[in-house]
């Protein structure tokens, strides 16, 4: 696996990366940086919940006596399914050093740019773990699962009593992270205005169906269709890693094992672990 080392000026080159997710990195780590460092988290810094390459050392290396980074870094990954800040305290407590939620860029943290758009209209959200919760905790305020949307049509999804690991019983208590009352959602006249795909579903057979009863219909199964509402995918890697310069740095601590580099798409650098790679990182800055 690979993570990467921007090599133009902090803070320009991180902010570029994704916008709209690290904002308030600005107030909480040092601007002076040459450099910002991305992590992908899969096969660099873990395995399962496995520290390898003697990540929390290299990682404790980026932070002084004090607690304060000295080099900021974020964590990238395609995973998600639960928020950022679950992750963050899920990666602290098995990494041993604190981790912000700021600094965990998931494949669907850019959904957070939509809010204004889509805060007090009805989504429907699919994908694995709990992505309703996500988008509750970046601030929409009508959100459902598909299943969850799915649950009140008896017909949309024909095989369903097949299905047991899908069965999932209503109503859904609301709100999820709010002692406020959430808005009234009546999915039998509430057109979906939007739905996103946070990660791979765990049924794509249902969830297909649902998601082309909602896109044809206008956002109203059953009803005529007026104007399809938007569909959003998480994760489209080959626009976030084309568009921005990196120095790429693969570890053999993943899927790749190989001595040389990668044949098809070589790296800058090839190292062990994550470790030396973050030696080598620290040893640049200090030149």
């Amino acid at each position: 696996m690979r993570f990467r080392l921007s090599n133009q000026p902090w803070p320009l080159s991180w902010l570029r990366l994704r916008p709209a997710c690290c904002f308030s990195l600005l107030h909480s780590l040092p601007l002076q940086s040459s450099c910002g460092i991305a992590f992908d988290i899969d096969g660099v810094i873990l395995r399962g919940r496995t520290p390898i390459g003697n990540s929390p050392s290299a990682l404790r290396r980026l932070y002084d006596e004090s607690g304060n980074l000295k080099l900021p870094f974020l964590f990238l990954t395609n995973g998600g399914g639960i928020p950022e800040s679950k992750r963050a305290a899920e990666l602290s407590e098995l990494l041993g050093v604190k981790i912000l939620p700021a600094q965990v860029v998931q494949g669907h943290s850019p959904f957070r740019n939509l809010l204004k758009r889509y805060e007090n209209e009805l989504i429907v959200v699919t994908g694995k773990g709990e992505p309703a919760e996500v988008m509750s905790a970046y601030g929409f305020k009508k959100v459902l699962s598909l299943e969850e949307y799915t649950s009140y049509f008896d017909d949309i999804d024909p095989v369903a009593q097949f299905k047991r690991w899908t069965r999932t019983t209503k109503p859904f208590n609301w709100p999820r992270h709010s002692s406020e009352l959430a808005p009234q959602i009546d999915v039998y006249s509430d057109r979906v205005k939007a739905v996103f795909v946070a990660s791979d579903p765990v049924d794509w057979g249902r969830d297909i169906q649902v998601l082309c009863d909602i896109l044809t219909s206008g956002g109203l199964p059953g009803k005529e269709c007026e104007h399809q509402p938007y569909l959003y995918f998480a994760a489209d890697d080959l626009e976030y890693q084309a568009g921005h310069p990196w120095f790429s740095i693969l570890t053999r601590t993943g899927v790749f094992k190989e001595r040389g580099n990668h044949a098809e798409f070589p790296a800058d650098l090839v190292v062990d672990t994550v470790e030396e790679a973050v030696d080598f990182i620290l040893k640049r800055e200090s030149s």
